[in-house]
């Protein structure tokens, strides 16, 4: 596995970049020092809202690039490279699935915030930590701004429990199981592929340049940009099977093990 050639690096966060307790490791921040050294271009790309992201890689937010909400908007030091709202005329059919099921607590994702409805009162504490800067709302009709991305929780099983509610909507929007408990809703167009793809065209750079990490479903478009696509080992089947290749969990630095043969290979590749 030659890395020598990198030039682009892309990780999911949740259960990929972040471990069980959705932290950053010290380590990662020191590679990171030892990536711009090799003038290697970093993206954060998550399902998570663009503060939020910030939030976690404060340290660093100025020197990378974000994609968040699952592509829905990507952001280069503070400059909008994208961004894809869902179009509103069809949302009531939405609005109808989720008042027929009361064990669905939907998030509506704008850039600068998150709505929770009020019903949704006994989960605020856990969804806040996917969505720090928030608004508890009676009805979608108080939101002014753009939605991004619809994010549905369920506390049980979201594959199980909201994706086959939602699947016939899959000609109008992009529906994907984003984690254990999620399911996400955007414009078709905005996921984490087209995103990458967008960043590579821009700073011309190819497919065999660049290394993507994932975990989960809203990664699979995002790994198949990348020649050096790597699943980790607690991700969903169907990364593991899109994935050119394996790391270890979140939970044991799988992201860092990889990050660390890379500027091995970029070291050696310059002493020649």
């Amino acid at each position: 596995m030659d890395l020598s050639q990198i030039k682009l690096v892309v990780t999911d966060m949740d259960g990929t970049l972040l471990n069980s307790n959705h932290e950053v490791s010290t380590q990662f921040l020191e590679l990171f020092k030892q990536l711009k050294q090799h003038h290697i271009i970093f993206v954060a790309a998550s399902g998570r809202p663009y503060y939020g992201i910030t939030d976690k890689l404060n340290e660093i937010k100025s020197e990378i690039i974000i994609v968040a909400e699952n592509g829905g908007i990507v952001v280069d030091n503070d400059n909008i490279l994208l961004s894809i709202p869902i179009n509103k005329n069809n949302l009531h059919k939405i609005e109808d699935l989720i008042y027929s099921n009361f064990h669905i607590h939907p998030i509506y994702c704008t850039k600068s915030k998150a709505y929770f409805k009020s019903n949704s009162n006994g989960f605020i504490k856990l969804l806040s930590e996917y969505y720090p800067n928030f608004s508890v709302i009676n009805s979608i009709n108080e939101i002014e701004e753009d939605i991004i991305k619809i994010a549905l929780y369920h506390h049980e099983d979201s594959e199980k429990h909201i994706f086959p509610l939602f699947e016939n909507l899959t000609t109008e929007y992009k529906i994907i199981i984003s984690g254990k408990h999620w399911v996400d809703i955007s414009d078709n167009y905005a996921n984490k592929g087209n995103a990458v793809e967008m960043l590579q065209k821009n700073y011309n750079i190819s497919m065999e340049e660049t290394i993507a990490f994932g975990d989960y479903n809203n990664d699979i478009e995002m790994l198949k940009r990348a020649s050096f696509s790597f699943a980790m080992e607690n991700a969903h089947q169907n990364v593991k099977d899109t994935a050119h290749y394996k790391t270890k969990s979140n939970d044991d630095f799988g992201v860092e093990v990889i990050l660390k043969e890379l500027i091995k290979q970029k070291k050696a590749f310059f002493n020649q």
